[in-house]
């Protein structure tokens, strides 16, 4: 009987080892079509009896604006280039905010988000986490750091039902992602923690004040991908 059990643990662990693997290969070549989160909200929504709005557009790193790649960095991890998918001192400062009883952080770099939002369920389980953790050491090796640039900027969540950089551009903006200034790039990184709260357009004083905080940090950013 545990024999058994055993071996079909055995055989369902290097089932997902294959297909975890098979992904995240196919999307080093592949646009990601859609995510988890995507699902989830449409569900979400529809069950809530609210408008049902859903925008994504893929388009290549190169038809998006540096200014935006630039204010992700400066926004949400500043040792994108460097690390190897995890900052351990963001993670130790976050685990330091979080035991003193602070406003909770995350310490996720832009390749565990991605591998959050591509791969994953939203939520805070160590199950997830570890599963995040996972991903973001495939993704790592598999992919450059382009390729997460580029599947990051295509995922996320830029507004409700908004997804990725041009549909977030146009909805914002009414432009092309290509087309983005330093101060409406830093408006859509603004509003990431809480895209559906915030608005990168028409902002409140909050965000305006994370714009600005953003456009100078985006002068020590460089793109040496």
């Amino acid at each position: 009987m545990f024999r058994k059990i055993f071996n079909f643990i055995k055989k369902a662990a290097l089932w997902f080892f294959a297909v975890s693997i098979f992904l995240v290969i196919v999307f080093r070549f592949v646009p990601v079509p859609f995510t988890p989160l995507m699902g989830f909200r449409f569900i979400e929504n529809t069950f809530d009896d609210k408008t049902v709005y859903f925008d994504h557009d893929w388009v290549p790193l190169d038809r998006i604006s540096p200014n935006l790649q630039k204010a992700v960095i400066a926004s949400e991890d500043a040792t994108f280039i460097d690390h190897y998918g995890f900052d351990l001192n963001a993670i130790e400062k976050a685990m330091k905010a979080n035991k003193k009883g602070k406003k909770l952080r995350g310490g996720s770099t832009i390749s565990q988000q991605t591998a959050k939002n591509v791969f994953l369920w939203q939520g805070r389980s160590w199950i997830r986490k570890g599963l995040e953790a996972y991903f973001t050491v495939l993704i790592e090796i598999f992919w450059t750091k382009e390729r997460i640039m580029e599947v990051y900027l295509n995922s996320i969540e830029m507004g409700n039902g908004v997804y990725g950089a041009q549909a977030a551009s146009r909805h914002w903006y009414s432009k092309d992602a290509n087309q983005l200034t330093k101060r409406e790039a830093a408006g859509i990184a603004a509003i990431l923690p809480n895209p559906r709260k915030y608005e990168a357009s028409y902002s409140s004083a909050y965000i305006n004040k994370r714009k600005s905080r953003i456009v100078s940090g985006m002068r020590r950013v460089k793109l040496e991908y």
